[in-house]
């Protein structure tokens, strides 16, 4: 038995949840909460304030990354972390991302109630643009910290309306200077809501989640030919949006050939000049591929260009579909994840190991630290939506869990 005596405080917990819900709060309930926006600028400058309050030293890196260490006994010991993202999508809802970062939040309002003193520091972590919402790919931050991207090329990197990364990043104040991944970590924790319906289809309130499905993006421009919709003959037409239409549901038939652990999306799409009157002479969208297996994915995408080819040349138009982002299967560290079971079963949970269908910021700290994750149920599975639920047990249920997880990793680590 690890501090059995520990508990987070649930009824904070949930407070601090729908205390944040304001900064970017929607009529439906939900948040818009997009990443360097003033937005987020409020909820930092409150998760600042409040680490502090605690106790902790705030310390941003260069890419907005926000640390709240917690002392340890050892200073020389590197922190046993947690983390997650405060951003959403532009319909989130309160508790994606969120629940990690208010879940580590509850731990250390746990351990400086209980006047507990660990081994290791105890830090909490804000990864900045973890959606990819407003600035793609997502995980971005969390990505140059372990390596995968460089800060150049992310600070670079410009949303739909034109606006660049770094110069958002210093118009809401978060552009620190503790260079990007300077920053030794012991091990890594991440609380998350599932976002799918296994947990709740199972009647389970706690995943260990063993990896990560591998996933890629891409942006795929159609290009046909403007014409007038009145006067332009069905056969002479080079309609990109048609062409598209038709490579959006061969996208679906590619995934359904690989189901039930396959899924395909097609997420946002433009068409050009979009007028009523005028066939479409352009359009552009994004494919979103994911299966636990590398090769799969690899066999969906060739499957999927071969279609799209196919399809382009039938219609007499043409194609040009760019990989954006390519984040391979992850498998997390057995020790870490044994002690999400082991804290779980203490709490009086039976654990299902759990494969995460969406990416995490988890999956790019694997590569640097040893890392484990836990899942709790939402409503439905629904998640990236408005009506996004949970129930207050269910939040302090996972941040127990994290609790003992963290507790554990600071006695063996």
């Amino acid at each position: 038995m690890i501090h059995s005596n520990i508990r987070v405080d649930g009824d904070a917990l949930w407070a601090d949840l729908m205390e944040t819900a304001r900064f970017g709060g929607t009529p439906k309930g939900g948040i818009r909460r997009l990443t360097l926006t003033q937005e987020d600028r409020q909820v930092r400058e409150w998760f600042a304030a409040t680490c502090e309050k605690l106790g902790c030293v705030i310390t941003v890196d260069t890419m907005g990354n926000m640390f709240a260490r917690r002392p340890g006994q050892d200073a020389s010991l590197p922190p046993i972390t947690m983390g997650s993202h405060l951003d959403t999508q532009p319909t989130g809802g309160k508790f994606d991302g969120i629940l990690g970062v208010l879940g580590g939040l509850a731990v250390l309002r746990a351990l400086h109630e209980a006047g507990h003193g660990t081994r290791h520091p105890i830090e909490l972590i804000n990864w900045t643009n973890e959606e990819g919402s407003r600035f793609t790919p997502p995980m971005m931050c969390s990505g140059v910290f372990a390596g995968v991207f460089t800060e150049q090329e992310v600070l670079d990197k410009r949303d739909r309306a034109g606006a660049r990364f770094g110069d958002e990043l210093v118009a809401i104040g978060y552009r620190g200077e503790e260079p990007c991944g300077d920053h030794p970590i012991a091990a890594y924790f991440e609380l998350h809501i599932e976002q799918g319906p296994i947990l709740e289809v199972e009647n389970r309130v706690i995943g260990a989640v063993s990896g990560v499905q591998g996933m890629r993006w891409y942006e795929v421009t159609v290009k046909g030919k403007d014409a007038h919709a009145g006067s332009t003959p069905m056969p002479m037409r080079h309609d990109a949006l048609l062409a598209a239409s038709k490579m959006v549901v061969a996208l679906s038939e590619v995934a359904q050939a690989n189901a039930p652990a396959a899924v395909g999306t097609v997420g946002l799409i433009e068409n050009r000049p979009n007028s009523n009157n005028v066939v479409p002479g352009e359009t552009f969208f994004t494919v979103d591929l994911r299966h636990p297996e590398d090769a799969v994915v690899a066999a969906m995408e060739k499957d999927f260009i071969a279609r799209f080819k196919q399809i382009a040349e039938t219609e007499g138009v043409t194609l040009e579909i760019v990989s954006i982002w390519d984040a391979p299967a992850v498998h997390f560290d057995t020790r870490c994840v044994e002690m999400v079971t082991e804290s779980a079963r203490q709490m009086g949970y039976d654990p299902l190991p759990i494969v995460s269908g969406p990416g995490h910021d988890a999956a790019y700290m694997a590569r640097v630290a040893p890392t484990a994750m836990i899942f709790v149920p939402c409503r439905d599975g629904l998640s990236h939506n408005e009506e996004e639920s949970i129930t207050e047990s269910e939040a302090e249920a996972g941040a127990n869990v994290l609790l003992g997880a963290v507790l554990r990793a600071d006695s063996v680590l």
